[in-house]
């Protein structure tokens, strides 16, 4: 009896602290099992595209939501296994650390040197305190063909999770997410987030958003509807209109995602930014939101509640 209460409590254990898939992941798995967003009418589909695996094709061509190039047959899921080295290896607060990011080919066992252009980058990175009151998106560098690092100050004492976002030529997109502690007295339970879905006052524009259904049910997918004044001199970021994170209170889940479609609204006085998210489970998710308007990246964050 006590060898099978041994047993069960580790199943449980598993289960508890087992990471949640790549949103990539689930997007090829839908695709895979025909959720698919095709790109003509023809059901005989056998392109699909390497970022967003629910848009297919039956021709050559690009992704009409990120622009990559469409790639020939199914999404096979390859993931790469990341190594982070941080120095100092104890970091204190507001002390400049590097972080270097070691990648390696699962199949040939080799650090990877060659890595796909996306969104106008080789790597984009965010990283996100346990408070959710520190937030970075930037883009490590590295010299030559060595590994990527990052030079970086965090705030305060406690966790910090990462999120890189790559794409290894011959593999498949990556979402990889890490943790760094910095030591020091920190708040060990996750911020009650209330909903907060109130307009916005961002860098040099105002940000409404509205949600299709109002109210998201895990697993099922929702239009988060960003409406942006003035429309005028709105430009693109990184090669899209829009960049979000959504990420749980207990920054678990960390999804990046662009805009699915854009519509000049209010008679052009306002840009809307649909986003298509699959919240993977009930509770409070903070979304940060950025956008650029006259050179200026602007931010923006909502708390959604999530059934």
């Amino acid at each position: 009896m006590v060898r099978v209460w041994i047993i069960l409590a580790v199943a449980v254990f598993c289960v508890l602290t087992a990471q949640a898939p790549d949103p990539r992941v689930r997007a090829a798995l839908d695709a895979l099992a025909g959720h698919v967003h095709q790109l003509d009418g023809n059901a005989d589909i056998s392109y699909y595209c390497p970022m967003d695996p629910d848009v297919r094709s039956v021709r050559p061509g690009t992704c009409t939501r990120c622009g990559m190039t469409l790639v020939e047959g199914a999404p096979d899921i390859i993931e790469y296994p990341l190594d982070l080295n941080v120095e100092p290896q104890i970091p204190r607060p507001n002390e400049l650390i590097r972080l270097t990011f070691g990648l390696t080919d699962p199949r040939m066992l080799q650090p990877v040197r060659r890595f796909e252009v996306v969104h106008e980058k080789l790597y984009h990175l965010f990283l996100v305190s346990e408070d959710l009151s520190f937030f970075l998106h930037t883009h490590p560098n590295r010299q030559g063909d060595e590994d990527f690092h990052l030079d970086v100050r965090l705030p305060k004492p406690g966790l910090y999770r990462i999120l890189s976002d790559f794409y290894p030529s011959g593999g498949t997109p990556q979402l990889i997410t890490s943790t760094i502690i910095v030591p020091g007295p920190a708040s060990t339970e996750p911020p009650a987030l209330q909903s907060d879905l109130s307009p916005k006052q961002t860098e040099n524009a105002h940000v409404q958003l509205s949600l299709a259904p109002e109210h998201p049910v895990a697993g099922n997918r929702t239009s988060l509807l960003f409406k942006l004044t003035p429309a005028e001199g709105l430009e693109t970021y990184l090669g899209a209109w829009g960049h979000m994170l959504a990420a749980s209170a207990d920054l678990v889940e960390m999804i990046h995602g662009h805009p699915a479609s854009t519509a000049d609204i209010d008679g052009g006085a306002a840009k809307q930014l649909e986003f298509s998210m699959a919240f993977p489970r009930a509770g409070v998710y903070r979304v940060w939101m950025q956008f650029q308007r006259l050179g200026t990246v602007n931010t923006v964050a909502f708390d959604i509640p999530v059934r």
